[in-house]
């Protein structure tokens, strides 16, 4: 074997032994609306959740679903942690179709931080090729199936983020909410 082998080595294998990958992942999902200086708030408790699974939990794959508001900032500081600390997780990006974009009405400052997080995912997955009826529920029920955790942040019932969570909750997901908002009155 020769040095450059090596280098292919997983230092981490150790550390996930025993795990199956539903055990190694975590779905986010999380309105595109978040009120007005609560932001911070929201993304201290994701920050914190999350870290707790990377180190507590041995998590290592997140599946984040792209949109605007929880998605993307979740997305963000993920990769901000791979760069910086936690080399071994990996981000999957998970939409629904390749031109889910152009449907929505995103300014050009959203659209070159979309730009970025594909580019620096470690994959990109397309739930269709092209648009249909369900598509988003279809990403939704994606992103959920095969994960042991959800974080969201969900504080109504009602809404697309709800149907993940409810979807999630019944699957047996282990939801952690970023929220204050009770789970338990979806």
């Amino acid at each position: 074997m020769n040095y450059l082998s090596d280098l292919s080595i997983d230092i981490y294998a150790e550390r996930y032994r025993g795990m199956t990958r539903e055990q190694q992942t975590c779905c986010l999902t999380g309105h595109r609306m978040i009120p007005p200086g609560e932001e911070q708030k929201i993304m201290i408790r994701a920050k914190n959740i999350l870290v707790r699974l990377i180190r507590e939990q041995n998590v290592r794959y997140f599946g984040v679903g792209g949109a605007v508001g929880f998605d993307m900032l979740a997305a963000e500081y993920l990769l901000h942690l791979k760069a910086h600390e936690e080399q071994q997780i990996r981000i999957i990006s998970v939409l629904p179709y390749p031109g889910w974009r152009e449907t929505e009405e995103w300014d050009d400052q959203l659209r070159l931080r979309e730009d970025w997080i594909l580019r620096q995912c470690d994959k990109v997955v397309y739930v269709r090729q092209e648009y249909e009826k369900g598509v988003f529920l279809l990403r939704d029920r994606k992103l959920v199936d095969g994960s042991g955790y959800c974080v969201s942040y969900c504080n109504r019932p009602n809404t697309g983020t709800a149907y993940t969570v409810k979807y999630a909750m019944k699957r047996g997901v282990k939801v952690l909410n970023a929220s204050s908002f009770d789970l338990r009155n979806l």
